[in-house]
């Protein structure tokens, strides 16, 4: 982030974003659309996040394009984020925690989201390995979907949101910089942490804001929602700068547009 600004790419190969490139919704159209955006705006940004959903449509032939996808991103040096929503308990955690983040696993990424919903404790198998291996998990905890709300505010003063908080700020503790434990915060949650009373400073984490350019945030709005844990925040945009494919020249425009947006505020 102190090196390219704080934006993460989404690479969310929608049915309806390769179609607008002139792809076919299938494998190959996949792998097109997934290496031409790691060449366009790998480069620029601080790291990229392929949603694996749009990956695992396609079978295990759509997971290997994913494999390939991460490799070359590794191989050029970029950062990326599994975007897997993974949660569930005991072996089967593990399993989860083996596929995304174990050094030599075909699906390593540099860090991956996780579904906290069946407990923040259940999630310590990808906790620990994350740690153990150097990479990352960034935690589910305040959404900007309607439905979010109906769980993640539950609670009131002791919002599950505000313990999902809490318990990755232990994590973090005693960390150099940021810890390897972050939380996605929706960029388009309004005026939530302050009615929920979370201090994202304290997670000491850093915070994965998707919602930048087509769901309607920017750069000035996230300022806003943040606040103070600005400079934790890594803020999302996928159909916004991809929208603007396949000419590589002008994937890279939408990009250093959007970094420039962040920066001014």
């Amino acid at each position: 982030m102190a090196r390219h600004g704080q934006l993460c790419v989404g690479i969310d190969p929608h049915p309806a974003l390769l179609a607008a490139w002139g792809l076919a919704d299938t494998v190959d159209g996949l792998r097109t659309f997934s290496l031409a955006a790691l060449e366009a705006v790998g480069p620029l940004a601080a790291a990229l996040k392929p949603q694996v959903a749009l990956y695992e449509r396609h079978g295990s032939a759509g997971l290997a394009v994913l494999e390939e996808l991460l490799a070359a991103a590794a191989a050029g040096g970029m950062l990326t984020i599994a975007d897997a929503k993974r949660g569930d308990i005991g072996s089967t955690m593990a399993g989860y925690a083996d596929a995304w983040l174990r050094d030599g696993s075909a699906l390593a990424a540099d860090a991956v989201t996780l579904s906290p919903y069946l407990g923040f404790g259940s999630l310590r198998p990808a906790l620990d390995l994350a740690a153990h291996t150097g990479r990352g998990v960034f935690v589910l905890a305040l959404t900007s979907n309607p439905e979010g709300a109906s769980v993640q505010h539950a609670g009131g003063d002791n919002s599950v949101a505000r313990r999902i908080a809490l318990a990755a700020g232990a994590e973090n503790e005693g960390a150099d910089g940021l810890g390897s434990v972050g939380l996605v915060v929706g960029a388009t949650v309004g005026t939530a942490l302050d009615d929920l009373g979370i201090d994202l400073t304290a997670v000491h984490g850093p915070i994965l804001a998707p919602g930048l350019g087509a769901q309607g945030a920017t750069g000035a709005d996230l300022r806003a929602t943040f606040g103070a844990a600005w400079p934790q925040v890594l803020a999302t945009s996928s159909r916004g700068i991809l929208a603007a494919g396949p000419d590589i020249a002008a994937l890279r425009r939408a990009t250093l547009d959007t970094l420039a947006s962040l920066a001014a505020g």
